[in-house]
């Protein structure tokens, strides 16, 4: 092995000193992996085994370097130490020797092991060749079956890192397929979101789709699902080179608790029912969060409006009100079903987009980002009515007065509340 693997493996770039592991401690999985293709991370996820008290050795480090610690399996002996800067699990060895462990992981890529005492790399699976042929190669059939959420694993790291997936593998895949259905919801929704968040988990969640995993999630996904899916993928390459801004906020999360981004969104509204009320349940069932669902709600049942051509300015404001922060997954989303996937060098339909977005853009926009001339105690007083929806009602109505130029001061603004309540 390479000098600069075992360097990048080196226990120098630990967050915890070499010395609290026992002799027999072993690095393996995605950290020795990336070390061998030579990607590097600024913040490192490490998994060790260890033959023995796994816990308490997790538990010391902590203790003594005063980091988080996760006790992640009572059972299985397996726990988490939470640095600044880097994620250890420690897990007991599963079986009685290293080799025995190795063979029962998911995929060869992920069964070679580092003994970061001798700096030796244990191989039994030939996980190196297959790295060096980008193959994702099961370590068997039972393997896959023992925890079914690796048949989705799968797509995930071969969208990661670029790989094809083994013939005889994806066969198995293909027979197990109806075993995801017995894994959480919660746990498959991780993999899917990485396939989500870019253009090279498409074609993977495709092929998902193809060999039946996507069945027991999303019942309603279809061809035409996923040819759309392509097109979104291409809108937005086309939205981030018009408008970068846009296409930056297409890759911000829904919110800081919620790791789908705005073009996870656009996505998601393709695996889904077209009718916002099925596509809702079944979101819900797949424990999507409120911010998620209520994100894809708004998405498919606004989308339409944004290829109208010629809206009113009084419509454009009621859009902009209506879709708050789901504008760009929206936009996204319309464009994606207004262009043909096969001709997208034809015509470019981005014209009908460009006033709204433009307005969008424009923080001192009206008709996007309105600034209240009044507020709805200011109403309640003036007009002397009582607090209602019918206060919300005039204050929209001042909004797009002000828009249209009609009102711009607060008496005016006043004056226009009176008329509208008394006409």
């Amino acid at each position: 092995m390479s000098n600069s693997v075992i360097s990048r493996l080196a226990a120098e770039n630990w967050p915890f000193s070499l010395e609290w592991l026992p002799q027999e401690a072993y690095m393996v999985g995605g950290a020795v992996r990336d070390a061998i293709l030579g990607r590097s991370r600024e913040y490192l996820d490490l998994d060790f085994i260890i033959p023995d008290n796994a816990v308490k050795v997790a538990s010391a480090i902590a203790h003594h370097y005063q980091a988080g610690f996760v006790l992640l399996d009572a059972e299985r002996k397996i726990a988490r130490v939470v640095f600044p800067h880097a994620t250890v699990d420690f897990a007991q060895q599963e079986g009685d020797s290293l080799i025995t462990d190795l063979h029962r992981r998911d995929f060869t890529i992920n069964a070679i092991a580092y003994n970061p005492h001798t700096q030796e790399i244990i191989d039994p699976l030939l996980g190196c060749a297959d790295i060096e042929a980008g193959i994702l190669r099961m370590i068997s059939p039972q393997n896959l079956q023992d925890d079914p959420l690796r048949l989705m694993r799968a797509y995930r790291q071969a969208a990661q890192l670029g790989f094809t997936i083994e013939q005889a593998t994806q066969t198995t895949i293909r027979t197990l397929a109806a075993d995801i259905s017995k894994v959480a919801a919660e746990r498959v929704r991780v993999e899917i979101a990485y396939l989500l968040a870019s253009s090279q988990g498409t074609p993977w969640l495709t092929a998902a789709w193809e060999d039946g995993l996507l069945a027991t999630l999303f019942t309603n996904t279809t061809r035409e699902s996923l040819i759309k899916l392509a097109a979104v993928d291409k809108a937005a390459t086309l939205i981030s080179q018009t408008w970068p801004q846009l296409g930056e906020e297409l890759q911000n999360y829904v919110r800081d608790t919620v790791k789908t981004t705005w073009l996870g969104i656009a996505k998601l509204a393709c695996l889904v029912h077209k009718n916002p009320e099925v596509a809702e349940i079944e979101l819900q069932k797949l424990t999507y969060s409120r911010a998620e669902i209520r994100a894809v709600i708004i998405a498919l049942r606004l989308f339409p409006q944004f290829k109208v051509v010629n809206l009113s300015l009084r419509e454009q404001y009621f859009l902009f009100q209506d879709v708050g922060a789901v504008f760009t997954a929206t936009t996204t989303l319309a464009l994606a079903d207004g262009m043909r996937v096969e001709a997208m060098s034809g015509d470019n339909p981005l014209w009908v987009y460009a006033p709204l977005i433009n307005r969008y853009l424009n923080p001192d926009d009206l008709v996007a980002h309105p600034s209240p001339l009044v507020s709805g105690k200011e109403v309640i007083i003036a007009l002397n009515v009582p607090a209602s929806p019918l206060v919300g009602k005039i204050l929209n109505e001042i909004a797009v007065a002000q828009a249209e130029g009609k009102v711009a001061t607060v008496e005016a603004a006043i004056e226009f509340a009176k008329q509208f309540v008394e006409g």
